[in-house]
């Protein structure tokens, strides 16, 4: 009784413990069936619905897919219903059945012919485009290789594929400029480092300095004092005077003269 107790209690446990996965309630456009309305793409629709929805029971998927149908398509599903209530025993089923009813002769066919002949006129690139990618969906039994859409979709733009190619080309380059400006802009720039005087080794000379001291000697002494006549304005070995014979006398200097 108590490891029954147990036991219950660890399920409830474990399943409390696993998350819940809510469903998504997508909106679907109803299918009327008319002239020119896309069926592969309203397939499309209830199937992306349907996984969002978690719906797996076949026969769940077929009532859903049913609910979706509106105009004439509604009629003849739930008058097939009627006459034979096991007709859409599967999704595949009915998918095929509303596809053998709804879709034109050929279809694969012209919109293969369609698209090989492509041409863009007056519409913008991007509805260009549109264009293209739908005729490509619709043509699932044999689809066109990649290449081929390429080169199709490239002939049938109004430039052509040679100045397209160089504006495509132009574009990419320009972008890659915007990129590295930024990148150069947002790159924060280094600090200029201060001078540091350096405290002991031999500093530069100062070359006005020095070329003033250089002028200065080249224009003579001017505070210079002679110690033979005791004048200023030269040296003693500049000196012109004539050497006095006395002995023992000595000038202002106190250089004692004759010896």
């Amino acid at each position: 009784m108590k490891e029954q107790r147990e036991t219950t209690a660890r399920a409830t446990v474990s399943t409390s413990s696993t998350p819940r996965v809510e469903s998504l309630k997508l909106h679907v456009n109803s299918y009327v069936g008319t002239e020119g309305e896309p069926l592969l793409r309203w397939l499309v629709e209830v199937d992306t619905a349907i996984t969002a929805r978690r719906i797996v029971d076949p026969l769940a998927k077929v009532a859903f897919a049913m609910s979706c149908l509106g105009g004439r398509a509604r009629s003849w599903a739930y008058g097939r219903r009627l006459t034979d209530p096991t007709c859409f025993n599967t999704y595949e089923v009915f998918k095929e059945e509303l596809r053998q009813a709804f879709e034109p002769p050929q279809n694969e066919f012209r919109s293969r012919a369609e698209f090989l002949d492509l041409q863009q006129g007056k519409h913008d690139v991007h509805a260009y485009a549109q264009t293209a990618r739908y005729l490509v969906s619709n043509i699932v039994t044999n689809p066109i290789d990649e290449a081929t859409k390429v080169v199709t979709f490239m002939k049938g733009l109004k430039d052509g594929p040679v100045k397209t190619y160089l504006e495509i080309t132009l574009a990419m380059q320009e972008e890659f400029s915007l990129r590295q400006a930024k990148l150069h802009v947002n790159v924060p720039r280094p600090m200029p480092r201060p001078m540091v005087k350096p405290s002991g080794g031999p500093e530069p000379m100062d070359l006005l300095s020095a070329t003033a001291a250089g002028s200065q000697q080249r224009r003579g002494p001017t505070n210079a004092r002679c110690f033979r006549c005791g004048n200023n304005g030269h040296y003693a070995r500049e000196c012109t005077a004539p050497v006095q014979a006395a002995k023992g006398r000595r000038d202002d200097t106190g250089y004692r003269h004759g010896q």
